[in-house]
């Protein structure tokens, strides 16, 4: 998948091309980047109508590559090297997003696959009935 990073897309067009792609999985953009194992702190994100022109930090547009087979840290290197935008990946757990922290290393189909497994027991184990 190819995402085209330019001036008068907003933040929100490559969050929701990336969701397309990966429905459990989420991209948000900080003013600020985070250090390794550390998460990102919400009082830094970009509000997701800001076009990237305003916000990114290199003169660089174009094509960025995404493929499942891209780790995390990979992915928000990129968006880091090529346009310096601080991006930091979302994984859905139940009703909740956890940073993608922790598990920098995954490629993000095992991100999707292991939120989709996730959503899916939970979603499950909710419809069960009391038997109590």
């Amino acid at each position: 998948m190819d995402i085209i990073i330019s001036d008068y897309k907003t933040l929100a067009d490559i969050k929701n091309e990336f969701n397309a792609l990966f429905p459990h999985l989420k991209l948000e953009f900080y003013e600020k980047k985070h250090s390794g194992g550390h998460g990102s702190e919400e009082r830094y994100l970009y509000d997701s109508r800001l076009k990237i022109g305003v916000v990114k930090k290199k003169a660089h547009s174009g094509h960025l590559k995404i493929s499942g087979a891209m780790k995390t840290r990979a992915l928000e290197q990129s968006f880091e090297d090529l346009y310096g935008l601080h991006a930091q990946l979302f994984r859905l757990s139940g009703h909740i997003w956890l940073q993608s922290t922790s598990t920098d290393d995954w490629s993000l189909n095992e991100q999707e696959l292991h939120a989709a497994e996730t959503n899916t027991t939970l979603s499950y184990e909710k419809d069960l009935p009391d038997w109590d």
